[in-house]
């Protein structure tokens, strides 16, 4: 009996994706809900997993094709098994000598399926591979040692030849592209700068950051301080927290903060939905765990979704003052940069003090210049004394 492995429905607003990688070939043993293709969209990643146990008897797509939902991609043959390869038969025929001959010190080398299966892959005979595991066991690290090197001698450049590689962007990175040029055409961007010290914030960090891992089971990191901070601010700076509309603006009265992640394909932002509600740890656990989906491509449309502010950290890249563009259609956005002890001055006296410039970008059209400057400040105060941040003054 043949099953079609269908592309699944893509999300709201997605009318097409992209093949990205094949996990298996025809002729492949599958199981039920092994992941057997990457879909690429311009938002997420898609898997789609395997409906039946049996052999993927042909794919119909290929690499770099676009497709849309309920499309058939490939034919798999439900129950069947996929036959013995040249190799895999070699390997058995060894695996079995191997089982009833002892080795030369005596003891019997069998091999596990492991070994058997990297043995198949590179069509290495185990009656050549001497065994250096316990017993005399052969191990995969001995097949992979057996394997002969494979040389490719290509055209060399000749001298002076400057090369050059010419890829496709990807759906993801051309989404983005056009997002941050849309922004820039359709936005009276500006930004503000100002500088916080962080000694109080660090010195409560190395105070309490062992209690509150070993409590939360997660680290305190910076990001919660700033996330708190923001919410506080963005209270008493409703117009920050605010959207544009047609010739309407929109206040929301939630605060969902976009929190930006980097990953191979780009930039990525996942939304902390009523950060207010959150606690510092829920807040870090959140991040993490974003983090963490992010770069495994495991992130899904809704998580990115929405958002009425967003805060980027250029920082953690060595960043010193960058201008963040808006994550439209918000009209704010707070950027974060690189730690770095300064000179300062304090009571009349010069200091050494850990300083981190702060940048808001925003969207002149609806937050004045005082607006976005008392938005900084705010989060400049409370950053410099973090007790506010729990008594709420």
């Amino acid at each position: 009996m043949t099953i079609e492995v269908k592309v699944p429905m893509l999300p709201e607003s997605v009318s097409d994706a992209t093949i990205s990688a094949w996990h298996k070939k025809a002729g492949d043993s599958v199981t039920r809900d092994e992941n057997l293709v990457d879909l690429e969209t311009d938002k997420v990643m898609l898997e789609v997993p395997s409906p039946v146990d049996g052999i993927l008897k042909e794919i119909k797509m290929q690499n770099g094709s676009n497709v849309k939902a309920n499309q058939v991609i490939a034919v798999i043959e439900q129950g069947a098994t996929a036959a013995p390869t040249k190799s895999e038969k070699k390997s058995e025929q060894a695996t079995s000598e191997h089982t009833t001959k002892p080795s030369g010190n005596g003891h019997l080398a069998a091999a596990s399926p492991s070994v058997r299966r990297a043995a198949s892959e590179h069509d290495v005979d185990l009656s050549t591979v001497k065994g250096t595991g316990k017993g005399g066991r052969i191990t995969k690290e001995n097949v992979m040692g057996s394997v002969e090197p494979k040389q490719e001698i290509g055209p060399q450049p000749t001298f002076g030849e400057r090369e050059e590689k010419r890829v496709p962007m990807t759906r993801i990175r051309a989404r983005i592209a056009e997002r941050l040029l849309e922004v820039t055409q359709t936005t009276a961007m500006l930004t503000t700068f100002n500088e916080v010290n962080l000694q109080h914030v660090i010195d409560l960090r190395q105070r309490y950051k062992d209690k509150f891992e070993k409590q939360h089971n997660t680290r305190l990191g910076f990001m919660s301080f700033f996330v708190k901070a923001a919410v506080e601010a963005l209270k008493r700076s409703p117009t920050v927290n605010a959207s544009i509309d047609g010739n309407d603006i929109v206040y929301h009265g939630y605060y969902d903060i976009g929190v930006a992640v980097s990953t191979d394909r780009g930039l990525v932002v996942p939304v902390l939905r009523d950060a207010d509600q959150l606690s510092m740890a829920e807040i870090e656990i959140k991040i993490a765990e974003f983090a963490a989906k992010a770069r495994a491509g495991k992130l899904t449309l809704e998580e990115m979704q929405g958002g009425t502010f967003t805060i980027t950290n250029g920082g953690v890249f060595g960043s010193l003052l960058a201008t963040p563009i808006l994550n439209s259609p918000q009209s704010a956005i707070l950027g974060m940069h690189k730690i770095q002890e300064r000179p300062v001055v304090e009571n009349g006296q010069i200091v050494i003090r850990p300083m981190m410039y702060l940048a808001l970008s925003y969207d002149h059209r609806i937050i004045d210049g005082r607006e976005s400057v008392t938005f900084l400040v705010s989060i400049k105060d409370y950053l410099e004394d973090p007790a506010r941040l729990l008594l709420g003054v």
